[in-house]
């Protein structure tokens, strides 16, 4: 097993849920993130699919880095907007900022009734190792829910505060990171991947 890999994200908050998930199945890997680099590109996410864009990362960061990457995708697709914002959630508003996104959001799904604000998360995963590239691992995580008319919850990023789990009865942003990796799209996609890790590498040895 590896020793370090790069998680290619300058969101501290998935950092954090990655570094978290490895720590409670036993994998001790050093996980580093553009942060930990000195002047990383940035990459231009340019494709139509969740997939293209991980993969854009993916190999974009383990060719700068030399190590091996992890990079995802996520994105909000809620029904009534036609799957939108799906792989412009950062961005849907302009340029990753979270409450602007919200808001618009909402003001997308003004006088919606709650039970048609059905919504799903999804993350993509792609694992690169440098000079393989045709050989990718390729997870795929996702979670449904209901988009509520106002924000609950101090915890969690993005579209946590907006985004309900009715069984739960909590939006992710009222979860800890443990309840929320147990049920999320990033949670199901890191499960996977862990999974498949493993066995993936044993390739390259």
């Amino acid at each position: 097993m590896v020793k370090e890999l790069l998680f290619a994200t300058t969101n501290r908050g998935k950092a954090k849920e990655l570094k978290e998930a490895f720590k409670q199945a036993g994998i001790n890997i050093d996980i580093k993130t553009d942060a930990d680099l000195n002047n990383p590109p940035e990459v231009a996410e340019y494709g139509r699919t969740f997939e293209k864009n991980a993969e854009l990362k993916a190999h974009e960061m383990a060719r700068f880095s030399g190590f091996l990457t992890v990079a995802d995708d996520s994105g909000l697709m809620v029904d009534k907007l036609n799957g939108e914002p799906g792989v412009r959630s950062a961005r849907y508003a302009g340029d990753h900022n979270d409450a602007k996104n919200n808001a618009k959001l909402l003001v997308e799904l003004g006088g919606v009734p709650l039970k048609e604000r059905t919504a799903k998360f999804n993350t993509t995963i792609i694992v690169s190792m440098p000079g393989h590239f045709d050989k990718d691992l390729i997870v795929n995580g996702q979670c449904s829910g209901l988009i509520l008319a106002a924000p609950r919850g101090e915890d969690g990023f993005g579209y946590d505060p907006l985004f309900y789990i009715p069984e739960q009865d909590k939006t992710f942003a009222q979860m800890t990171t443990d309840e929320k990796n147990k049920i999320s799209h990033r949670g199901k996609a890191v499960r996977k991947l862990i999974k498949e890790l493993p066995g993936w590498l044993k390739q390259f040895n």
